[in-house]
């Protein structure tokens, strides 16, 4: 009989990793445990575990095994997970880690959770370990309910398995962030995609948001316990780009395939070499890559946040919801704010286009930049949450923009958009973009800095997208914003990318609010969309008057329209 060996593919190229992880003849291989049957007792043991989880499985058994998890993050607010991180006990760290998420989720006596969790962690990715073994066991019987069959264990394994996804690299990469107000960038795990079954190591961002997630190989453990950023025994920071807690995954071939040129046979090993590929390319992978896509990117923010002490504004908390991203109407004066945020709108945004028209200015062309002000300041007398569309700052001068920030800032807004499109229909180099952003954040802790790309809107130098939103993220932007975009896929590719929160314009034509929930997008503009809307409404009643047609002419009575300018 004729035995064939199988190949060992190795890939360090950005395109090759993605391909591979995207491509469903590769599957996740489960780690073995030397002189350890594959199995091992249900519910009391480390290989049960792996074998009942999203994170090593593939096909029905993972899609299943997701909708598990995703079912357990909705049911989660960020906010909670935030309090749970920020206002907890003082203990190790990976312990404080799996103590505040035990605790957002409701589980029994989350201290001795955590205490289990951190056992397991040290055997989950491979190896024997009675004390892990026995963990798993104490997990099970506190967690599972009373003659559990088969789907309920189950359940409590894709639990334990999210805690135990959420141990290591979480406070490997809070401890690496600590201390250092920008990281060059992190390369790391995020804190559900794998216990979901999306498994690819983050990189790239100033701030550490994501914890263990989905790797082949150990996270490395935070051997120095750290409280926050401000502490004066925090280690130097260290730039996971360069030592990332994960460096490597492995995939199985369960069918022929072909990636990067090569052709691979069933059974052969597929070894990705996430530490190489990540500091070559601009745009590392941050929350999986489909579709393996991370569903808790909110809930790793937040906890990352909370366990740093870092404050969340309301409205930064708006764009952490577990349900559903926030829609911002854009308004153009107070009035039409007022209503909108009479309907129960957390938050109006503005439109550049609706201030520019009606002051008779162009938009875009850094023509508004006193309307701009006059209406934040009018804006600032109600009690809603706004943020401004600043063009591109009204300037290039980066302390002129910091300046202008500080101004809408102190007339009340929240936020503040800046986009690198300029009024010659060319983008802004890269670098003055991030400038600015740096500027702002650096005036402005408290303002949320929505960083907008046009590469989209413009239809110029769309490959440049990712990573131009990654240098904004870098700089310090608190969102980032790609008016043009609606493609899925392109959606999708960005969320895996992004540390911060995905702003989508809505068009009538493109996905639904629900489906760029599912895309990951946190925050969803209507644009000028409504201010074309009220111009095309007030033509069509004025010409139907006129030409004695009949039309719907409904609308706020004087009285009421005159109560909106009382705040």
């Amino acid at each position: 009989m004729t035995h064939r060996t199988h190949t060992t593919h190795e890939f360090n190229r950005i395109a090759d990793v993605r391909a591979a992880l995207a491509d469903p003849a590769l599957v996740p291989e489960l780690p073995t445990s030397e002189g350890a049957s594959d199995g091992g007792p249900v519910g009391a043991s480390v290989a049960w575990l792996r074998a009942a989880v999203a994170r090593f499985s593939s096909g029905e058994a993972h899609r299943r095994r997701r909708a598990l998890v995703e079912a357990e993050l909705a049911r989660l607010e960020p906010a909670a997970l935030w309090r749970a991180a920020a206002t907890g006990p003082k203990e190790e760290l990976r312990v404080r880690v799996v103590r505040a998420l035990a605790e957002a989720l409701g589980m029994p006596e989350p201290g001795a959770v955590a205490e289990a969790v951190t056992v397991v962690a040290g055997a989950y990715f491979g190896g024997t370990d009675p004390a892990a073994d026995e963990a798993v066991a104490r997990l099970v019987a506190r967690l599972a309910p009373a003659g559990a069959d088969e789907a309920a264990l189950e359940a409590v394994a894709n639990r334990i398995g999210l805690l135990v996804q959420a141990c290591d690299a979480t406070a490997t990469l809070v401890e690496s962030c600590a201390g250092a107000a920008l990281v060059e960038s992190c390369a790391g795990a995020a804190l559900v995609e794998s216990a979901a079954g999306s498994d690819v190591p983050p990189a790239a961002g100033a701030a550490p948001v994501k914890a263990a997630a989905g790797s082949d190989v150990p996270p490395a453990a935070g051997d120095t316990p750290t409280d926050a950023a401000t502490s004066p025994d925090v280690p130097p920071a260290r730039v996971l780009r360069e030592d990332p807690p994960v460096r490597t995954m492995r995939r199985i071939a369960a069918r022929a395939t072909r990636v990067g040129g090569r052709e691979i046979a069933e059974g052969d090993v597929v070894l990705l070499d996430l530490a190489t590929a990540q500091r070559a390319h601009p745009v590392p992978l941050a929350f999986g890559a489909p579709p393996r896509v991370c569903p808790g990117r909110a809930h790793a923010l937040a906890l990352a946040d909370g366990l740093l002490q870092r404050p969340l504004t309301a409205f930064a908390r708006l764009h952490h919801q577990a349900a559903t991203p926030l829609l911002l109407p854009n308004a153009w004066d107070y009035a039409s704010a007022a209503a909108l945020a009479a309907q129960g709108f957390p938050a109006i945004g503005t439109t550049s286009l609706g201030v520019a028209a009606a002051a008779g200015l162009p938009d875009g062309a850094a023509a508004t930049a006193d309307a701009t002000l006059a209406l934040a300041r009018s804006l600032g007398r109600g009690s809603f949450l706004f943020t401004v569309d600043a063009e591109g700052g009204f300037s290039d001068d980066v302390e002129e923009v910091a300046a202008l920030a500080r101004q809408l800032y102190e007339a009340g807004a929240a936020g503040i958009n800046l986009e690198d499109g300029r009024p010659d229909g060319t983008l802004a180099p890269v670098e003055l973009h991030a400038a600015k952003i740096a500027a702002v954040k650096a005036a402005v802790p408290a303002l949320f800095v929505n960083a907008r790309t046009d590469t989209h809107w413009l239809g110029r130098q769309r490959e440049e997208t990712a990573a131009r939103l990654a240098r904004y993220e870098q700089s310090g932007a608190d969102g980032v914003f790609v008016p043009g975009l609606s493609d899925p896929d392109g959606i999708a590719a960005l969320t895996a990318a992004l540390l911060v929160p995905l702003n989508i314009l809505y068009t009538p034509t493109g996905p639904t609010l629900a489906e760029l929930a599912a895309l990951g997008v946190r925050r969803v503009s209507l644009g000028s969309l409504l201010y074309r809307r009220a111009l095309a409404a007030a033509v069509t009643a004025a010409t139907a008057v006129r030409d004695g047609r009949p039309t719907d002419l409904t609308a706020p009575s004087y009285a009421e329209v005159q109560a909106l300018a009382e705040p």
